[in-house]
């Protein structure tokens, strides 16, 4: 096997930082695009007249795209590369959301809301899989979830322009500004360098057909499963919870605007959870960080759905963006070492497919049980308990991979 010397003599003209910041910069956008949407389904409730299932469609929509980008672009960055993939998914993602902006009825903005998730679920496995081809094993995991902190940018940045700019000046402006710097993040991608990993290896490729009955072969169907199982309720859990946020603090009695600035304060906590991800992992293993950040989602989301004061919605609140988005940096850094190099984008797309599937009904179901009258504390304590399945998956299932040397 290569010693780590070794690997590292393959790594690409340029420097960590930059392959981070340029990758990360893409992933800012995307989130901001994410992030926005659930303040613009709080605003399209009230422009559109628009019932809690329609609501959640939108969000459930944005999911099927994902998953179906997920797939499909997986398995293509294991055919043609990571970096091709990486700007195909990235044009794919801005030019559908600037259009979203221009629709006048439902029906439009979801075809649109599919092709911008298609781009989004593309882009996600195959920057981390970049990535983490493209840095030393002893720093690989920080790294990724580093990559992954750039969501909480976006994020951030998405609650403030809908603080700011939904209320004066309409949710169309909003959308158009997080789609024109995706442009700029463009071109800085074309000058990335493809992963030294992928590039060592162009003629081990394998036909789709093969590449998706390896994971399920002996050697890596308990890793596939465990993904899958782990993925899908990470991500059920995320969209159901966060794209409702807003809808959520209207529901428990708040005004739009303060609904806005009380999740803006929440999403306050995703960067502190993040950089904690990113100490802990190199230092204590991705398993401990990933259950660890799953239960404490857990937790949170119970005592979230059932809070009634201000205090202890915020707390709560700030506790589950910091617990959730430290595992989504974990899951990210985790997925690409469960397999070797010739597969790799095909079975960490494949999982996050399956994830997004977990993001169609999370949506769906806020909107059809709120719209019954179930109460938001049950709600939530079904995230809880998705969450803890995939606890269990990884404590029964995963294998610890910190420090090793990918094949």
């Amino acid at each position: 096997m290569a010693t780590y010397t070794d690997r590292q003599a393959k790594k690409p003209a340029i420097s960590r930082n930059r392959l981070l910041g340029t990758a990360g910069l893409a992933w800012m956008f995307d989130a901001m695009d994410v992030g926005i949407l659930s303040f613009v389904i709080a605003a399209l409730a009230a422009d559109w007249a628009l019932t809690p299932g329609e609501m959640g469609w939108i969000g459930s929509v944005n999911s099927i795209g994902m998953a179906v980008g997920a797939f499909a672009f997986g398995i293509l960055a294991d055919r043609i590369g990571r970096k091709k993939v990486f700007i195909l998914t990235l044009v794919l993602f801005s030019l559908a959301s600037g259009l979203s902006a221009a629709t006048t009825g439902l029906a439009a903005f979801l075809v649109l809301r599919f092709i911008v998730g298609a781009g989004l679920g593309g882009e996600l496995p195959v920057a981390s899989t970049l990535v983490a081809e493209s840095v030393g094993a002893k720093e690989r995991g920080r790294v990724v979830v580093l990559l992954e902190s750039f969501w909480a940018g976006g994020w951030l940045i998405a609650a403030l322009i809908s603080y700011f700019i939904i209320p004066e000046y309409g949710w169309r402006i909003a959308l158009i500004l997080t789609a024109l710097p995706a442009l700029y993040a463009i071109y800085l991608r074309i000058h990335l360098p493809d992963s030294p990993e992928f590039t060592a290896k162009k003629e081990k490729r394998g036909t789709i057909a093969e590449n998706m009955k390896a994971l399920f072969s002996a050697k890596y169907r308990r890793a596939t499963v465990m993904l899958w199982i782990v993925w899908f309720t990470v991500v059920f859990s995320y969209y159901g919870m966060f794209l409702w946020l807003p809808s959520v603090m209207v529901m428990k009695g708040f005004d739009l605007i303060h609904s806005f600035g009380y999740v803006l304060l929440m999403t306050l906590a995703q960067l502190p959870g993040y950089f904690t991800a990113a100490w802990l992992i190199e230092k204590v293993g991705r398993k401990f960080v990933l259950s660890v950040f799953m239960i404490g989602t857990a937790v949170s989301a119970l005592i979230f759905g059932g809070a009634e004061t201000t205090w202890l919605l915020l707390t709560a609140g700030a506790f589950l963006s910091f617990f959730n988005l430290g595992a989504w940096g974990a899951l990210y850094a985790y997925s690409p070492e469960q397999y070797p190099t010739v597969i790799r984008g095909t079975g960490t797309g494949t999982a996050a497919a399956v994830g997004r599937i977990g993001g169609i009904f999370g949506p769906l179901l806020v909107g059809s049980l709120a719209g019954a009258g179930v109460g938001l504390g049950l709600i939530f304590a079904i995230f809880t308990g998705a969450v803890l399945i995939g606890v269990a998956a990884v404590l029964i299932l995963g294998t610890e991979t910190k420090q090793i040397e990918l094949e």
